[in-house]
């Protein structure tokens, strides 16, 4: 009996060593410690993970739509886990996309705070091999070092909105100039336009100012101009919250603005609220950008396939309130 026992203690240890190596022998599926296969599938096989760096949905009504996008398509559902950080701070930024690095995402997504100090991380990513896209805003590095940016054309933003302002023919153009956080590929762009029609002479800057996107600093800003007297008859705010707020100060001092008022108001990015400030002519202009990259990527993630472009343009257009139509606002226009 005692013979039979272990004949049987063999068999069993046998059995259960053919078993392990059965369980870990098949190594063909490695791909740099988790990275994604070219199918666009994790190492598992299953759930992609997405790390997204990104400005936070306070910045603006076109970041809380951009950031709810990136949710709707880097779902659950859609076979994604998604890992999301937002700040307006670059160091912060950079840090966290480190972070995710060492975690091992599958893909890294990043609309970046600054142009600038991105080298290393993404070369640190590359090294590792995960896969970058970059969305809404380019950065200064090699293109090398990621996949493809799904953006808008910020410079051209900023020219449409200027050609815009040139064809109102007005005998004289005093400017506030409310910028964005400086540094942001937004800020340069839409910057970019008006600064080459002050260096002309056409246009006379009387301030140029960051309110860093928020409204209650524009807002200052404009009551400062106010309070010293200076003359101005445009307000060209690098988006629809700072414009917002660059409107509340003139309605505060009794100032005319709007299609039959003295001064012109522009914005960007086209909320839905802001383009009924159009529709009502209390503001002029609002320049098009466009939240929805998230699809885009995701389709190249899905289907393994390599851009055929190193940058992919979202069209966008700048809308006259005296030419607005409630459809374009249903079309267009972001949020509620």
């Amino acid at each position: 009996m005692k013979r039979f026992s272990k004949v049987l203690s063999l068999i069993m240890a046998l059995v259960m060593t053919l078993s392990l190596a059965a369980c870990g022998g098949d190594n063909g599926g490695s791909n740099n410690g988790g990275n994604t296969t070219d199918a666009g599938n994790s190492s598992s096989g299953g759930t992609i993970t997405v790390g997204v760096v990104n400005n936070p949905p306070s910045e603006s009504g076109y970041r809380e739509a951009n950031v709810k996008d990136m949710e709707a398509v880097f779902s659950k559902e859609n076979g994604y886990e998604l890992k999301a950080f937002y700040s307006l701070k670059n160091d912060e930024q950079l840090q966290a996309a480190q972070g995710f690095i060492t975690e091992g995402v599958d893909y890294l997504l990043i609309s970046a705070a600054e142009t600038t100090g991105w080298d290393e991380v993404l070369t640190k990513a590359k090294e590792a091999g995960i896969k970058v896209y970059l969305f809404d805003r380019m950065i200064d590095v090699d293109e090398s070092l990621y996949e493809a940016a799904v953006v808008s054309d910020m410079a051209k933003e900023g020219e449409t909105a200027v050609n815009w302002l040139l064809a109102q023919n007005l005998p004289e153009y005093n400017v506030i100039h409310i910028q964005g956080a400086m540094g942001s590929d937004a800020q340069i762009g839409r910057t970019g336009a008006l600064d080459e029609q002050f260096a002309s002479g056409k246009m006379k800057k009387v301030v140029q100012q960051t309110a860093t996107w928020d409204e209650a600093e524009a807002k200052k800003i404009v009551e400062s101009v106010i309070n010293s007297g200076e003359s101005f008859n445009v307000i060209y705010a690098e988006n629809d919250g700072m414009a917002k707020g660059a409107v509340a100060a003139l309605d505060e001092a009794g100032i005319t603005h709007g299609t039959s008022g003295d001064v012109i108001v522009m914005g960007f990015d086209c909320n839905k609220w802001a383009l009924r400030e159009l529709l009502a002519g209390a503001w002029n202009y609002d320049g098009q950008c466009s939240p929805f990259q998230a699809k885009i990527i995701s389709d190249y993630i899905k289907s393994g396939s390599t851009p055929s472009s190193k940058k992919i343009i979202n069209e966008e257009k700048g809308f006259d309130a005296k030419e607005l139509t409630q459809a374009d606002i249903d079309t267009y226009g972001l949020g509620e």
